[in-house]
């Protein structure tokens, strides 16, 4: 019979990725997700039963503990980029994962992979950064051989980046960016999955693995890719560190008054992590440790952020049409 593994968060951006390649490699896969019914699109992804979501909260040791029976290994994908209610930074990202890394423990689960970030670190001035940080080291308090990831900017078909300012493009002649010169490396979802489907195989060793491209670019720099790319001129402006605290704080409160309802487009928390370069540390194990050639920005990015170009799908054929003789 196949080995099965449980991914909890399965179904988000880097999840879904993993799952896709355990499939294809014959891996039966549970895929743990707080609302199975929206993460349905996973099944193709094997044969019939091959790939199934089920429900799990992170939060709560019998559900996780219910999902992983039987699991030969498990990855976890689940993060938060911003708290809201009950999944706090702290329940989400340092005591769900100690709790999945426990039971792993407990379970004899042979095998973790640890999604983590570049920049976890306990001294953080950000929560997300020290709950990763928190995270890390739980998980290797009770599976001390399990493989920590840290992948710097994931970018793909869903990511929350490139997407996220390609559309604000839209808005106007105007491209505001916190931390201009903050430096990224940002890496191909797929490389990612590459890397915790090599980690669950057991083909690699343990410990932690900063992933990051081919390309280093300060965070102008990779708007400037994406304005070419979505065939735009933009003014990117530079949002002072001082002004993007104010502003992010501004609408902490709003949020606050609201109950939740309006939020603001930052948080306080996501201006500290900004304000931090976000590439791998000199000497750190990465994707060539891993045997995997990184994919560069410009063969993936066109592929998705066509749909911002002025003309969408037709921008290749109009800039034909223009060079046509008359």
């Amino acid at each position: 019979m196949s080995k099965l593994v449980t991914i909890y968060g399965g179904s988000g951006f880097v999840g879904r990725y993993i799952a896709r390649r355990l499939a294809q490699q014959g891996w039966r896969i549970r895929v743990a997700v707080r609302n199975p019914n929206e993460a349905m699109f996973v099944r193709p992804y094997g044969a019939v039963g091959q790939v199934e979501p089920v429900f799990c909260n992170i939060r709560d040791d019998a559900s996780v503990l219910s999902v992983m029976e039987g699991a030969d290994a498990v990855v976890n994908c689940v993060g938060v980029l911003d708290e809201a209610g009950k999944n706090t930074f702290d329940a989400v990202q340092a005591e769900g994962a100690t709790r999945i890394a426990r039971l792993a423990a407990q379970e004899g689960v042979a095998r973790m992979v640890q999604i983590s970030a570049i920049g976890a670190s306990a001294d953080s001035s950000s929560a997300y950064a020290r709950t990763k940080a928190a995270g890390e080291a739980g998980v290797l308090a009770h599976m001390p051989d399990a493989v920590i990831l840290r992948p710097s900017i994931i970018f793909g078909p869903e990511d929350q980046f490139f997407n996220r300012f390609a559309g604000m493009t839209r808005m106007g002649p105007v491209l505001p960016v916190i931390g201009a010169d903050t430096l990224f490396q940002p890496v191909y979802v797929d490389d990612v999955a590459a890397a915790a489907a090599k980690a669950v195989a057991g083909d690699v060793a343990p410990g932690v693995y900063e992933l990051g491209g081919p390309e280093v670019r300060s965070f102008r720099g990779l708007m400037e890719l994406m304005l070419e790319i979505v065939h735009r001129r933009r003014l990117i402006l530079n949002v002072p560190f001082f002004a993007a605290r104010i502003m992010a704080a501004t609408f902490g409160l709003v949020r606050v008054i609201s109950l939740g309802l309006i939020k603001g487009p930052v948080t306080r928390d996501q201006v500290a992590n900004l304000a931090v370069d976000n590439v791998v540390s000199p000497g750190a194990r990465g994707l060539a440790d891993l045997g995997i050639e990184p994919v560069a920005m410009e063969a993936v990015l066109p592929d998705y952020l066509w749909r911002f170009r002025p003309s969408g799908q037709y921008a290749a054929i109009k800039n034909s049409a223009s060079n046509l003789k008359t």
